[in-house]
C-alpha cells in the first residue's frame, strides 16, 4: 500500500534534476501514504518521471523499494496495493528465475515480461493501481483493479501527461492550473461523491476502475480500454446450480480462500468490526485461521441509536477476539471536520467518513493492515433499498408515461415555496409524481439515492457517472439485480471504497476487502435471488455462512448504517462552524451554489422541522474544501 506519482513531459525540456524534483514533490504531498521509504526515478530522453512513497507491507527489505526495475531494465514499476496471489504466480513463473526478494512487486514484473500486460492483469487477484514504464515498446501504461479499491488520477497540466494516487500530488506539479469542474460541483451536490471519471478539477479524470490508460513517449498519444468489463462479466457470470446447501458451502470456501490470501502480511495484521453481517463474517473466518486472536476494532457513540459498539463486543467474545474500541464524543467533531479538505483532497460528503478516520487511526496504533466487510451489500443484496424500490417500480410502471405532463410545475413551485413549514408538502407531491415518470426502475433509483431533491435546487445538476443516458447496463431479469449492479460499478468504487481508502491511508493503515476478489465477485452474479433474497431481506447465503459461526441471536436486528448523529452534531458542536461556511456571502463566492435553498434549508433543520443533514453536508463539504485549497 504506498502513494505513486509520475508525469510524461511532452517538451522534453527538463534535465534530470528537473524532472526527479518534480517527481519528489508530487510523492512527497503523499507522505501519509508511504512513510516507510520513498523513490524517484526519470528518463531525461523521453521527459518520463516517477515517484513513489512506500508503506511496506510484503518484503521490508530494500529489495521490496520501487521505483523497480526488471531484470534486464525494459519495465520500470511503480505501484500501489497487493498481489494476493503472487505466491502462486511466482511458483508459476520460477523456471529457475533467480529472484532477487519476495515482493509481490518483482512477481508483477516477472509477469508483464511473461504474458504480458493483459496477460498479466487477467491473472492477478488484487487490489493495484500502477504505472509501467516500457522502454521497448516506448509507453507508459497505468492500470486500476477491477473493483477500483485504489485510485488513480491523470490528466494534462500544461504539455505534461501527469498521474498520481491523490490529486494533492498532481496539484503539486509546477504547470498545474486548477479550475473547478462545474460537473464535479453538481455531482458532488446530487450524490455526495463524484463520480468516475469526473474529478474536481477540470481536465483531471479518475482511471474507471478494470481499466488501463497507454501514453506514448513519441508525442503524448493517449488511448484508454477495458481489460475488466463488468457488464460483460455480470452477463458470463456461469449461473449457479446447485442448492442452498452447497451454495453456502461454495461461498465459505471461496471466502476462506480469499481472506486467507489477504493475511499473508510481514506487519501485524487485523481487521474492522462492526456489528453488521459482512464484517462479523470476515472475522470469524480470519479467527478459523489465525493462530492467535485476531485483533478487531470498532468505533461507537455517545448516542445510543448510532452506536453498534455493543453489538460488535458481543461478537467480539463470541468469537475470541482481542478486540478493541472508542467512542466518540459530540466534542470531538470539530477536529475531525477541520481535517476533511486534506483527507479527501476533493470535496467528499459521505458522512461516515468521520467515524473510518477514527476507526483507522484507533487501528494503526496496533496493526499497519486491516481487513475489512466492504462489498457485502452490493454483492449480495443487503440494501433494504432494493427491495423497497423495485416494489415501487412494479407499484408505480402503469403511471410512468406523461404523468408530469398532466401537472405543470408552476403550481409545484409555488407550493414548494413554502420554505419553513413542517412536511414540504410541494416537496413530497414533487418527489411522488418525479418518481412515477421515470423510464427505467435505473433512473427511479438515480433519483432516490440523490440528495437535494427538493424543487428549487442550489446549482444546475447535469448527470454524470453510471446513469449518463446510453450508459450500456448488463441485462437482468430481476430489478433488485439490476440496483445491486448500479450500485457495485457506481456507489461501491466511487463512495464506500475512496471513504476507506483514502481514511485509512491518512493514518497510514492499509485495508484490504476479502469479498471484492474476484472469484467471490463472479459467484455472487451468477447467484440466482432466491440465495440473496428471503423474506424481505438480502444478503441470506452470506448471513447463512456466518450461522456456521455465530449465533443467529447475536445478529437479528435491523440493518444500521455506520454513520454518526450528524442530524445533531449540525444542531450542536457543529453548528457555528456549519453557520460561517453557509453565510449567503460566501455561498455567493465563485457562482457554484444558489444561496437560497441552502439557507432555507439550513433554517428548517435548526428549527427541527426536518433532517436535512445529508444535504447540508454536501454544501459544507464543498464549502470547506473550498476554504482550504483557496478555490
Amino acid at each position: 500500500m504506498c502513494g505513486i506519482a509520475g508525469f510524461i513531459d511532452t517538451t522534453r525540456g527538463r534535465d534530470a534534476d528537473a524532472l526527479s524534483a518534480i517527481a519528489k514533490a508530487m510523492s512527497d504531498s503523499m507522505l501519509h501514504r508511504g512513510p516507510d521509504d520513498e523513490g524517484v526515478w526519470c528518463e531525461v530522453s523521453t521527459g518520463a518521471a516517477l515517484g513513489f512513497r512506500r508503506l511496506a507491507i510484503q518484503d521490508l527489505s530494500a529489495d521490496g523499494a520501487q521505483p523497480m526495475a526488471s531484470p534486464d531494465g525494459r519495465f520500470i514499476i511503480v505501484f500501489n496495493g497487493e498481489i494476493y496471489n503472487f505466491l502462486e504466480l511466482r511458483r508459476e513463473l520460477d523456471n529457475g528465475r533467480n529472484w532477487r526478494g519476495h515482493s509481490d512487486t518483482e512477481v508483477m514484473l516477472a509477469a508483464f515480461d511473461a504474458w504480458g500486460v493483459d496477460g498479466a492483469l487477467a491473472r492477478f487477484d488484487g487490489m493495484f493501481a500502477f504505472a509501467l514504464y516500457d522502454a521497448k515498446a516506448r509507453t507508459v501504461t497505468l492500470a486500476r483493479d477491477r473493483m477500483g479499491e485504489k485510485p488513480l488520477y491523470c490528466g494534462w497540466a500544461g504539455k505534461s501527461f501527469v498521474f498520481a494516487s491523490e490529486l494533492k500530488a498532481i496539484a503539486a506539479h509546477p504547470d498545474f492550473e486548477p479550475a473547478i469542474d462545474r460537473r464535479a460541483v453538481a455531482a458532488l451536490m446530487r450524490y455526495s461523491y463524484i463520480p468516475a471519471p469526473v474529478s474536481i478539477y477540470r481536465g483531471i479524470e479518475k482511471l474507471p476502475p478494470g481499466a488501463t490508460l497507454t501514453v506514448s513517449l513519441d508525442g503524448g498519444a493517449v488511448s484508454q480500454s477495458r481489460y475488466w468489463d463488468p457488464v460483460a462479466e455480470i452477463e458470463a457470470a456461469p449461473a449457479f446450480e446447485g442448492d442452498e446447501t452447497s451454495a453456502v458451502r461454495e461461498l465459505e470456501r471461496l471466502m476462506l480462500r480469499s481472506i486467507s490470501r489477504r493475511m499473508v502480511a510481514d506487519v501485524p495484521l487485523g481487521a474492522f468490526l462492526s456489528g453488521g453481517i459482512d464484517s462479523a463474517t470476515v472475522v470469524a473466518l480470519m479467527q478459523t485461521l489465525a493462530e492467535k486472536p485476531v485483533r478487531s476494532f470498532t468505533i461507537g457513540f455517545t448516542d445510543r441509536r448510532f452506536d453498534e459498539a455493543p453489538q460488535a463486543a458481543a461478537i467480539a467474545q463470541h468469537l475470541g477476539t482481542d478486540h478493541n474500541s472508542v467512542t466518540v464524543a459530540p466534542e470531538d467533531t470539530l477536529q475531525m471536520v477541520a481535517r476533511m479538505p486534506f483527507v479527501y483532497d476533493e470535496p467528499f460528503a459521505d458522512v461516515s467518513q468521520l467515524p473510518t478516520l477514527l476507526l483507522s487511526h484507533l487501528a494503526r496504533e496496533q496493526v499497519t493492515t486491516a481487513l475489512t466487510g466492504d462489498g457485502g451489500d452490493e454483492l449480495f443484496g443487503g440494501y433494504p433499498r432494493y427491495e423497497k424500490t423495485a416494489a415501487q417500480w412494479d407499484r408505480d410502471r402503469p403511471f410512468s408515461r406523461g404523468l408530469l405532463n398532466l401537472i405543470p410545475f408552476g403550481p409545484l413551485n409555488v407550493i414548494s415555496s413554502g420554505v419553513g413549514k413542517p412536511g414540504r408538502f410541494g416537496d413530497k407531491l414533487w418527489r411522488k409524481l418525479s418518481d412515477r415518470s421515470k423510464p427505467s426502475i435505473e433512473m427511479l433509483y438515480e433519483g432516490q439515492m440523490s440528495r437535494w431533491r427538493v424543487f428549487d435546487r442550489p446549482i444546475e445538476d447535469p448527470i454524470v457517472g453510471y446513469f449518463v443516458e446510453g450508459t450500456r447496463r448488463p441485462k437482468l431479469d430481476d430489478d433488485r439485480l439490476r440496483l445491486m449492479f448500479c450500485d457495485a460499478v457506481s456507489y461501491l468504487p466511487d463512495d464506500l471504497l475512496v471513504k476507506v481508502d483514502r481514511a485509512s491511508m491518512a493514518a497510514s493503515l492499509e485495508t484490504r476487502a476479502p469479498l471484492l476478489n474476484h472469484d467471490i465477485v463472479r459467484f455472487a452474479w451468477g447467484l440466482p435471488s432466491r440465495f440473496k433474497f428471503r423474506n424481505g431481506q438480502g444478503k441470506d447465503v452470506l448471513r447463512k455462512v456466518l450461522d456456521r459461526h455465530v449465533p443467529r441471536t447475536l445478529m437479528d436486528r435491523p440493518k444500521q448504517g455506520f454513520e454518526p448523529p450528524l442530524a445533531e452534531w449540525l444542531r450542536g458542536p457543529l453548528r457555528d462552524w456549519a453557520q460561517a461556511l453557509i453565510s449567503s456571502d460566501r455561498l455567493e463566492d465563485g457562482g457554484f451554489l444558489d444561496p437560497e435553498p441552502v439557507r432555507a434549508v439550513w433554517e428548517e433543520h435548526l428549527k427541527g422541522y426536518r433532517n436535512w443533514h445529508f444535504e447540508l453536508w454536501n454544501v459544507l463539504m464543498l464549502q470547506s474544501w473550498r476554504e482550504a485549497w483557496k478555490l
